[in-house]
């Protein structure tokens, strides 16, 4: 071996001793990190109200110094002393809502709103401490590793008062909590509540933090509470509950939908807002910068608990290390649609007031009128009756346009008859329509005459059964025997409960259902006459449509029993003035002289006559090759 060499293998066994030495010694600095980690994290996992403990050799129960340090050590001094500071409560109010937030996590955990109780008069409490979270949840960079920092286990500090109360002169006050992380570094949450309004304004501010924030693409913010059993019925009220969102730039609502057990749904896309619905109030959480995703989810609690959903939503909002500022909304108030249109955010979409057309038919007539009656108006009830009647008097003219009609087909039921006496054969049936089509167009008679006026009232209809229970309005307002107009009222509790039915008599829907019994006499004595195809339909008519609606709406709003029940009656009255008004004979003298002019055919006629042949002439065609 010569010289090189030697020297060569020298180099190279320096070399492998070094990297053995080095690398053993990393291996015991990670082995000892990992360890700090894994105690750490053991310690962080472990509930609060439960001691670090560990045994002695003498069987006793002794505190775990260790733990406490490795934890300072992790998450430093100021963390580890507002992780063990105990909870206080303050308070924030304007003349519309009281709000309690803890330090613990400086969130708000109780909303009061001051114009609203309970159907029992309690205090209307939208959620209570106990089931309430709002955390923010990211990363620092401090001792060994990342340590996850979620807020709701760590004390805020504040220097204001217990209590604020925005003054009669004040327009807006804030509340202002820090949460420190060392000496030059801080989270800060203000809160700003505003005169009149059910907006709370909730900065975010990250003070000196961008030395110790890890790199995050964005914050998750653990959001969940319980609404509580606010209205006298659970079904009715459990079938408005539901979480809600919206896409930025969006004006369609879209939900979880209703259900009475569990729903979920993960949104991938941006979120502008994010609300847990109640039937008349709503907790909504803005990001003005949008969310980046959420997971939402929502448990239905069992009748007769007390409460209603069990609500959670995960949300995530952009976030790097630079961030200094996140701002963010939130509304706790009522689904009232005047009040949540002048936020112009799509908020008043929480008010289910139906489609396109149904809607626009609530927006724009049905909600102006209520509200023009409620400025002098104190009765609902007596504001119900106004509304109907107006309503009643906008569509007169297409009432009694089908009135018209149907008394036109009952008059041309003698011919109709002729007709069919003429035709007997079913080969004969193309014939006989063609006939009839001639009878029709000569006297001037329609068969959808009857029907088209019919479809247009029938939006009115649905706007009206979307309107009244969800018109917070209504809720509490009494009027007869109702004592809220927005729930089911009740002559009679039942021991038992019947199948669809529930356990209680409701007066205004027994009585509504009655009225529809009246009514559809009335009517299916007329159309009957028009033609024996409706006879079939007797039992439908006159039995079946009253029962079923009388199972419905016995859980149902008052005010919408109430409603019908005025409109029935009306539609009844005007039947009996239309009878008086319209004379048979003079109308039947003006459909025979309306026969006698001439008549120039349509375009839907000519296309109807030219079917009618090329049908007679296919039948034609198979009898000869039969």
């Amino acid at each position: 071996m010569d010289k090189k060499s030697l020297i060569g293998l020298l180099i190279i066994g320096v070399i492998l001793f070094g990297f053995t030495w080095y690398n053993a010694k990393k291996q015991a600095e990670f082995a000892a990190q990992q360890a700090a980690v894994d105690s750490m994290n053991m310690i962080q996992n472990q509930p609060l109200s439960e001691p670090l403990v560990q045994g002695d050799p003498k069987g006793e129960i002794v505190p775990v110094e260790q733990g406490d340090s490795a934890l300072r050590r992790h998450i430093g001094s100021y963390l580890f002393t507002a992780r063990n500071a105990s909870e206080e409560l303050y308070t924030i109010e304007n003349d519309l809502a009281r709000y309690t937030i803890s330090n613990r996590g400086g969130r708000i955990v109780s909303v009061e709103l001051k114009d609203y109780t309970t159907y029992d008069g309690s205090p209307l409490i939208m959620f209570e401490p106990e089931s309430s979270q709002f955390d923010l949840s990211f990363f620092i960079k401090q001792g060994f590793g990342d340590s996850q920092i979620i807020t709701g286990d760590y004390a805020f500090t504040t220097d204001q008062p217990q209590t604020v109360v925005l003054g009669e002169n004040d327009e807006e006050k804030q509340f202002t909590m820090r949460l420190t992380v060392d000496s030059a570094s801080y989270i800060e949450y203000v809160y700003t509540i505003r005169k009149d309004n059910y907006m709370v304004g909730f900065a975010v501010n990250f003070v000196g933090m961008s030395q110790l924030l890890s790199n995050q693409s964005d914050i998750e913010i653990l959001w969940r509470n319980v609404s509580p059993q606010n209205e006298k019925g659970f079904e009715n009220e459990n079938n408005y509950t539901t979480i809600a969102y919206m896409y930025p730039g969006q004006d369609d609502l879209e939900d979880l939908g209703m259900s009475k057990s569990t729903k979920e749904e993960n949104v991938d896309t941006k979120i502008h807002w994010v609300a847990f619905k109640q039937q008349f109030f709503s907790s909504v959480l803005i990001a003005d910068n949008d969310f980046q995703n959420g997971e939402l989810r929502y448990n239905t609690f069992e009748p007769g608990e007390g409460k209603i959903k069990d609500f959670y939503a995960k949300l995530s909002v952009p976030f790097s290390a630079q961030t200094q500022r996140c701002d963010f909304q939130m509304y706790y108030g009522p689904n009232k649609y005047s009040v949540l249109k002048k936020y112009d955010n799509g908020m008043q979409r929480l008010v289910p007031l139906g489609g396109w057309l149904v809607g626009w038919i609530n927006r724009w007539i049905v909600i102006p009128v209520f509200d023009f009656l409620g400025k002098y108006i104190a009765n609902y009830g007596l504001i119900i009756l106004l509304l109907t009647i107006f309503i009643k008097i906008i569509i007169a003219p297409l009432t009694y346009k089908s009135y018209l009609s149907s008394a036109k087909m009952r008059l041309l039921k003698p011919d109709i008859d002729a007709l069919n006496a003429k035709y007997p054969d079913q080969k004969d049936a193309m014939k006989k329509q063609q006939a009839i089509m001639t009878l029709y167009k000569e006297a001037g008679v329609s068969p959808m005459g009857g029907c088209l006026p019919l479809l247009i009232q029938f939006p009115i209809l649905i706007a009206m059964f979307r309107f009244f229970p969800a018109s917070i309005e209504l809720r509490g307002e009494h009027f007869l025997w109702a004592d809220d107009l927005s729930s089911y009222d009740s002559i009679l509790q039942l021991p038992f409960n019947i199948p669809f039915y529930g356990s209680h008599v409701s007066l205004f829907a027994l009585l509504m259902a009655l009225s529809v019994f009246i009514s559809s006499k009335i009517n299916y004595s007329q159309t009957a006459q028009a033609g024996p195809q409706l006879a079939g339909m007797k039992f439908m008519m006159l039995y079946m449509m009253p029962i079923m609606l009388l199972l419905w709406f016995n859980n149902y709003s008052s005010g919408l029993s109430y409603y019908y029940l005025v409109s029935n009656i009306f539609t009844i009255g005007q039947t009996f003035a239309f009878r008086y008004a319209v004379n048979d004979e003079k109308l039947h003298q003006q459909m025979k002289e309306n026969a006698k002019k001439p008549k120039k055919k349509s375009r839907w006629q000519q296309r109807y006559e030219e079917l009618l042949k090329e049908q007679q002439k296919q039948q034609q065609q198979m009898r000869n090759r039969r």
